[in-house]
């Protein structure tokens, strides 16, 4: 397929220089790794500029409105139309359950298809339909099937880029590559938040919808041009060879539960999102409470750039340094930083404060992110379970999202703030103490298999 990208066959990371901060010669993507799979056979450089793109512009669609939802419910619909913390919080769990409920078929899908980049621009298309359609629809229900509709949809994104990522570069290049990845992802996010900031301090908070729209073309764009054919399919689902050549596959229910670890990190997994998910959305909602819609819809913003732009650099540092100091101090960190950030916000409500309080979700969730593939791979590895793996354990973590909003919204009504951040950050120590003691080093078993 015609890309638009001269010379795609020769691509390597020097071509890159000066395009992006994440693009360095020492990223260890030469020629070879770059071919099918890794593989020595497959003749052709995977497209890491196509790759870096998507990230980038698919970062603002993948999560759909996010936190400019509690936002546009709560100061634009308001207590006039049913809006409250608590029934914002409604219609988020129940998207949340929906979507992890979603979460392990859409891993199935993406381990037995054969165009993911295609599955990746379809769903891109229905998250930003059931977003940008929120405007004209009024009434819980009709709220709650559009961000349903939306989550559903937004499933399948992580399976399907670690998928694609994984099929192209293979896995001795994996845990970089997904480093890059998380680069990009955030520094797309953190430009689209500041657009959104600027435009919406003069436009009001209705234009994150456009915007949605316009990085939805370009995703959808983007996608279209990465070549099916340079994705080792086999390689993308974790396994060592095709189906039909006899290769052992577990079914996915036995690859759950007898795989100890990957049960453990789950637990971990739902614990993290519980404490975290509905951190920034209490944050959008308490700044919409002292400053106003406009000024919050900014403001949040502006805690989402803070945040981006910390991720940039820990995801690159994570990848490049994950095979030397393994996944489990990193992840020690990820959970240090979430409970000192609760703790945080309960200092002061100045929306500065609150502001740059956040740039520390920069490390936490930035470490999460770029090693959560990275140890499923290293637990699935040679299964053929790589993305039903991701998709089970996605689901764990999207229940602890989902409750999250609703503990918070709900602790928010009866109690006050500072008592919700509070129980979010004790919550985050939890999975601290359980990482420490019962996970073990992925790293060390990922060798052990190979």
């Amino acid at each position: 397929m015609a890309d638009g990208f001269p010379d795609r066959a020769g691509f390597r990371d020097t071509d890159f220089q000066g395009i992006a901060m994440a693009s360095t010669t020492g990223d260890g993507f030469t020629e070879d790794a770059g071919k099918k799979g890794g593989s020595e056979g497959g003749g052709k450089s995977a497209p890491n500029r196509t790759l870096d793109a998507l990230n980038f512009f698919l970062a603002d669609v993948r999560d759909g409105l996010g936190p400019y939802l509690a936002i546009y419910l709560v100061a634009v619909r308001g207590p006039a139309h049913g809006w409250n913390e608590a029934t914002v919080g409604m219609i988020l769990t129940i998207a949340g359950i929906v979507g992890l409920i979603s979460q392990t078929p859409a891993g199935g899908l993406i381990d037995r298809g054969r165009n993911k980049p295609r599955i990746v621009m379809i769903a891109a298309l229905l998250v930003t339909l059931s977003s940008i359609s929120l405007p004209i629809v009024t009434g819980f229900t009709a709220v709650a099937v559009t961000q349903s509709t939306a989550a559903i949809a937004g499933a399948v994104f992580a399976p399907a880029i670690s998928a694609i990522t994984l099929g192209l570069v293979g896995p001795k290049l994996f845990a970089k590559r997904v480093g890059r990845n998380e680069a990009f992802n955030h520094a797309g996010n953190a430009v689209s938040a500041a657009l959104a900031g600027v435009l919406a301090w003069k436009f009001g908070p209705v234009v994150v919808f456009w915007l949605m729209g316009a990085l939805t073309v370009a995703s959808i764009v983007t996608a279209s041009r990465i070549d099916n054919d340079d994705i080792d399919n086999a390689v993308a689902r974790g396994l060592d060879c095709e189906p039909e050549d006899d290769c052992e596959e577990p079914s996915g229910w036995k690859m759950l539960i007898e795989n100890k670890p990957l049960m453990i990190f789950a637990v971990t997994a739902f614990l993290f999102h519980l404490a975290n998910a509905a951190m920034l959305t209490s944050v959008s909602q308490l700044l919409s409470r002292t400053v106003g819609k406009d000024q919050a819809t900014s403001l949040t913003a502006a805690c989402i750039v803070a945040a981006q732009l910390v991720m940039v650099p820990v995801a690159i540092v994570v990848g490049r340094n994950t095979e030397k100091w393994g996944t489990k101090p990193l992840f020690l960190v990820a959970f240090g930083f979430l409970a000192a950030r609760g703790a945080l916000y309960t200092v002061s409500d100045n929306p500065w404060w609150l502001v740059g309080v956040q740039a520390l979700d920069g490390v936490g969730a930035g470490i999460f992110g770029a090693l959560f593939p990275v140890v499923i791979a290293d637990l699935t590895k040679g299964t053929g379970r790589f993305n039903v793996s991701q998709g089970a354990v996605a689901s764990v973590q999207g229940l602890g999202a989902a409750l999250s909003a609703t503990l918070a919204g709900a602790i928010i009504v009866w109690s006050g703030y500072t008592a919700s951040f509070l129980t979010l950050a004790t919550i985050a120590g939890l999975g601290l103490a359980l990482y420490l003691i019962a996970m073990p080093e992925t790293k060390d078993r990922a060798k052990t298999a190979a």
